[in-house]
Formats: C-alpha cells, structure tokens, sequence
C-alpha cells in the first residue's frame, strides 16, 4: 500500500483538527480534544484503509465505521465532508444548531455516511459488533456460490476511555471474541483523560491483557504515528479468525499549548486565544473552515478509488443476481406476500401461553423470511425463541440462524441493532419482561433510529408466580411504552399474536418493536363475528359490545381474558360493558380521532386492568376513568394467588368497576 507524503498527510491530519477547533469554537459548545487527538489516524483511515464511496453511502460491500466515542463528532463531520459525502462546509460551519446535518453527537439517518447513532458510551462499539456479525452472516449466506463473493467487507471503528469503562462494552467484547469476528478492527484512543480528570484515579487495568483473555487479537501503537497506524490496521485486517484491539497512545487536544492532555480539552472549546495558539504550534495559518487544495485532491482520490471498486463490484454483482434468483431474493429481504394468512393460520387453534405461541409464530415467520435471525440470552427453552432446525451460529459455522447471547441482555440488544443496521436481516433478541431494564439504553436508541430491531419479553408480570417480585415486571411495560417510536406489543392470544409478529416483522415504516408474553396460559378470545384480524394492527379494536353498553373495559395479554369475563358478571348485575383490547398503546394512539373516538368514545366510561402500573392508563380512560392494576412489587406465590391477593379476578374487577358506575 502506497502512502500519502508525509507532509501531506500531516496537513491532512491537522486540517481536522483546525476544523474541529473553528466547529466546536463556533458553536461554543462541543468535545474538541479527541479529535484533534484521533486526526492522524482518522486520515490513515479514510485515505488508506478503508473502501467507501461518497455517492453511494450504502454500498452494501462498503467497509463499515463507527465512531463509538460520539462526542468526538467533529471527528466524522471532517472526514465526511473532506471524503465527499453530502455533508457541506456550511453544516460543519452549523455545529450543533438546529436541523443541521452535525449534531452534538452523530445520528443515524441525519447525516450521509453515519452508520449508527452514538454518543452513549460503549453502544456504538456493540453496534459495531452486530455489524460484523452481519458480514459474517452474510458470507456464510452467499460467498462461494457462483464464482463471486459479494462480501469481503471490514468493519472499523473508534472508541475511547470512556466507551471501555462501560460495562456494555466488556459484554460486546466477550460475545465478539467468543465467535471470532475476525471482520471486526477496533482502535482504542488511549488518551488516559476523561471529564474528571486522569484515567488515573478510576481506570488502571491492562486493557490489551483483558481483550486476549476475550480472545481478541491486540496491538500497541503510537496514534500520531501514521506509519505505525497504518501498519497496524493492515495486520488487523489480515486477522480473519479474531476480532482486533489497536490500543493507541493520544494526545487529548493534540497542537494545544495550554490543554494537550488535560481534561479541559475533552468537553470545552478551545476559545478564540487558545485555539489561536493551537493552530500556531501546527504551522496552521489559513482562515476559519479554509481546507488546502491539496487536502481535498487527498480524500477525493481515497473517494475515487472506492466509487471504481463499488461500480466493478455492481457490475459483478449485477450477473450473479441474475445466475442466482433464489439468493437474490433472499439478500433483498423483501416484504413476503401473505405473511399475515400464513401465520394466523399456524395460530389458529394455539394454546396455552403466549410466550409458546410467540415460538409457534416465529417458526412461521421463518418459513417465510430467510433474514429472520435471533436468540436469547440464554432462555431460548423460557423465551420459546428458537427457530426448528434454523442451525446455530457457531465459530466453525455461521449459516444458522439462531443466536445464543449468553447471558448478556445489553449487549444482545445493541448487536440486534447492529444487525438491523447492518441490512437484509430482521434481527430479534430474547429475554424475560424485567430484564428490558437491563436492555433500556440500547432499545431507546434503536428507537431513536427508527430501525427495525425487534425485542421478544417472556414472563410478563405478576402471572410469572413463585419467582416473586424481583423477577415479576410491574413498571416495565409503561417504561418501554414511554420509549418515542418504539412499538410496545402485548398479545393476548394466537390471534394476537400472530398479527403482532407479522406487523413486527414487516409492516409499516421500519421501527423497533417490543414483543410481550406470557408464561402462564390464557383463554383463547372470542371476538364479534365482524372480527377482520387486520384491526389489531391499529392498535385497539372492539373484543365484545352489547347493545346499550355505557362502560368500556380495556384488557391488554392475559388480562383481556379477564376483562371478558368480568364484563360477564357486569351483565348479570345490570351492568353493559365493552370489551376493549389494547395490544399496542402506540399503534392505537396513531389513528385518526374519529377511529379512536369509534373504540373508546367519549359517551361511556371507560375503565382499564392489566398487571402492571396502572397510572399511565389514564391517557386513554381520562381523568374520571378507572385504572386497575399492580401498583407495588409482586409477591411469591402460585401465580392464581398473586393475582387474587391484587384483586385481578373477575369477580373483584367487576365488583370494583360495578361501585365505580
């Protein structure tokens, strides 16, 4: 590999870091130091390493690259627009405003050539490791048949002290050493600062020692060495049959004569006077965002030689979709016709829990979906989660489709947005309801990028009986649903379900999900004979209504089975009630006002039970309705005796909701 003259690289490496200074400084808001600290690396990256093409930002056999420390965003921003992507000189000049395409952190989907939203610390870097997974994935998908190998990609990225303190991170590190994903290459900005102060007073380990008991693959470098980079990142590559650790000694604000090295460099502009200084000690000399002629002709012939290789790789590309029809297909990971008949149809007579009829449709699914992959973090037997004869990812074999996590809930949320991120996957996790709390950030983020992740929860609530309240979800379900864009289901029967899973998996725009279950069995529900199954992709749909009714009844799960029959004992007292079933809050709150006046109007009171907080309810049954639920900690018993003590049994609900009218 041919390398830039040294001094040119050198003005490239400091152009970043000028550009990060006037950004950061304009703004007078910002993390200017790992920039200016990772600059030569980043140019070593951009001009030597990496494949990518500006014109094309989603070229499938681009090399991937996640900046996992999001607050050295002015990093990317710089290398994005002198890479020539559609990142203009007045975006970086907008840092951090209003509807530009620069935020205070990098985002999915704001700006060409981000590959995933970061700034939470160590996400990204579990991202990362999804998207390896994916290119592995897909090797053992569709390399070596027909004589061309549309894979041959590398994943690479940047993380910080930061992103290594977190404990996601170990647990993405562990999953990424235990399969060997040699596609991955990440540099560790060893910097030794964090906001306060010198990694000294909290961080000492051995890091590289840590990562080769992970069973990674680790080097030593000086990071403003580009040679040395270089070199480096060249053996990582060749590394196939583990992931790769470059640990590289920075300078936090490097060029600054009074912060290199400090912690004031990590979260504070530089200000007008010291980024004056700063730009003398480089030999800078040209005015605020001005980029050297020569700079640009760098990154541009990096860009050039990348947009050749994507239009050879089409070309290639293009043949072998036409030789192989069936791959083709797969790899487009289109939206399959009759999904919702197919599955309804396996549901049909289910019963017994949810949690076994989320398994059945799964399987269903799967039949007809080759990019549906996922696992468990270690309860596939609890969660009901495998796919039959899907094969297992292993080190020796990555052509199956099941996924074990281990016991990792964070990490295995974040790699499923690695994998939906990474394309023609509908990637899903698996754990019981309580344990989301372990998986929150992760999910938050897979809403905040609008991406189809999609998140399978079993044992849902107090039905989960004898393991008591630590393993008993009460507030979980309002703590997901409180999540913006993430579409929080929770089925009460085969029926359900089945609709549940097939609009999870492909209706609407691309968005997570929340697949929730029981463990305990529920009653299979008796609709209206007008009942048209696409109704519960609204979100809320009417279950029972007797004529004159004045009170509606909302159940969700294994409560709209209680609801039914407590809306029973109403009638032998006098009392008409609706039977409201509410599987999908978000999905409800979506439609139109004549269509959610039509399923809760405004003339009845309108009453709300389910296992879980019952406060939230109030958005749907107002300030006069009634909501009952669970509003402390479950208890240890036989489920049937949890929720007598709570008083969620026909007769109790009735008799509260029978006062209330």
């Amino acid at each position: 590999m041919t390398s830039p003259n040294a001094d040119l690289a050198t003005l490239a490496a400091n152009t970043i870091r000028a550009l990060s200074i006037d950004a950061v400084n304009a703004a007078n808001s910002g993390h200017p130091g790992a920039p200016m600290g990772l600059a030569d690396i980043a140019v070593v990256l951009w001009t030597e390493v990496m494949r990518f093409d500006p014109t094309k930002p989603d070229w499938a056999d681009r090399d991937r690259f996640v900046l996992s420390n999001g607050h050295a965003s002015m990093l990317l921003y710089s290398v994005l627009h002198l890479a020539g992507y559609d990142l203009s000189i007045d975006e970086l000049k907008n840092f951090r405003q209003l509807k530009s395409k620069t935020p205070g952190h990098p985002e999915y989907g704001m700006t060409p050539g981000v590959e995933t939203t970061t700034g939470p610390l160590g996400q990204g870097f579990a991202n990362a490791v999804g998207l390896a997974l994916g290119a592995r994935l897909a090797k053992a998908r569709y390399n070596g048949k027909g004589g061309f190998d549309p894979i041959s990609h590398q994943v690479y990225g940047i993380m910080g002290d930061g992103c290594m303190m977190e404990g996601i991170t170990s647990e993405a590190a562990s999953f990424a050493g235990h399969l060997g994903l040699g596609e991955l290459n990440f540099v560790y900005d060893a910097n030794e600062i964090t906001i306060d102060g010198s990694t000294n007073i909290t961080f000492t380990e051995d890091v590289a020692r840590r990562y080769e008991a992970y069973g990674w693959h680790t080097l030593h470098v000086d990071g403003h060495d580009q040679k040395a980079v270089r070199e480096a990142l060249e053996t990582a590559k060749k590394v196939e049959d583990r992931p790769s650790m470059i640990v590289a000694r920075t300078h936090i604000g490097y060029g600054s004569p009074n912060r290199q090295d400090t912690a004031k460099a990590h979260g504070e502009p530089m200000g007008e006077e010291e980024g004056r200084l700063a730009k003398e000690k480089l030999g800078w000399t040209l005015p605020p965002f001005e980029i050297p002629d020569e700079v640009k002709k760098l990154f541009a012939k990096a860009a050039d030689k990348g947009r050749g290789e994507r239009e050879r790789w089409e070309e290639r590309m293009s043949k072998w979709s036409g030789e192989h029809a069936d791959l083709a297909s797969a790899w487009a990971n289109e939206p399959i016709g009759g999904l919702d008949a197919a599955v309804l149809d396996a549901l049909k007579d289910a019963k017994g829990a949810t949690r076994a009829m989320s398994g059945q449709a799964i399987n269903a699914i799967a039949k007809k979906v080759p990019g549906l992959v996922g696992g468990s973090a270690d309860l596939a037997g609890s969660n009901k989660s495998d796919i039959k004869d899907g094969g297992t990812v292993a080190t020796e074999d990555f052509s199956g489709r099941n996924i074990n996590f281990g016991v990792r809930e964070h990490a295995m949320s974040a790699v499923t947005n690695g994998l939906a991120l990474y394309g023609g996957f509908v990637p899903f996790g698996a754990t019981f309801l309580t344990f989301s709390d372990y998986m929150r950030p992760a999910v938050r983020l897979s809403a905040l990028m609008k991406i189809r992740a999609l998140q399978v929860f079993t044992h849902d609530s107090i039905g989960l009986g004898e393991d008591g309240p630590t393993h008993q979800a009460v507030e979980q379900l309002w703590a997901l649903r409180l999540i913006p864009g993430l579409h929080v289901w929770r089925p009460a029967d085969g029926v359900e379900t089945a609709m549940a899973w097939t609009y999870a998996v492909q209706g609407g725009a691309p968005a997570p999900h929340a697949l929730v279950f029981t463990r305990q069995n529920v009653a299979k529900i008796e609709r209206m004979a007008d009942f048209d199954p696409a109704s519960i992709h609204r979100g809320g749909y009417v279950v029972s209504d007797p004529e004159g009714a004045t009170v509606a009844i909302i159940g969700t799960g294994s409560e709209l089975g209680l609801a039914v029959d407590a809306a029973k004992v109403l009638e032998g007292k006098g009392i008409k009630a609706r039977v409201v079933s509410m599987p999908c809050v978000e999905r409800f709150l979506a439609q139109d006002a004549a269509y959610r006046e039509s399923i809760l109007p405004k003339s009845m009171k309108i009453a709300s039970v389910e296992a879980g907080r019952s406060g939230p309810w109030a958005m749907l049954t107002g300030a006069d309705g009634l909501n009952l639920g669970v509003d402390t900690f479950g208890e240890s018993a036989p489920y049937e005796e949890v929720y007598e003590h709570f008083g969620l049994t026909p007769d109790a609900v009735a008799e509260r909701i029978g006062d209330w009218v």
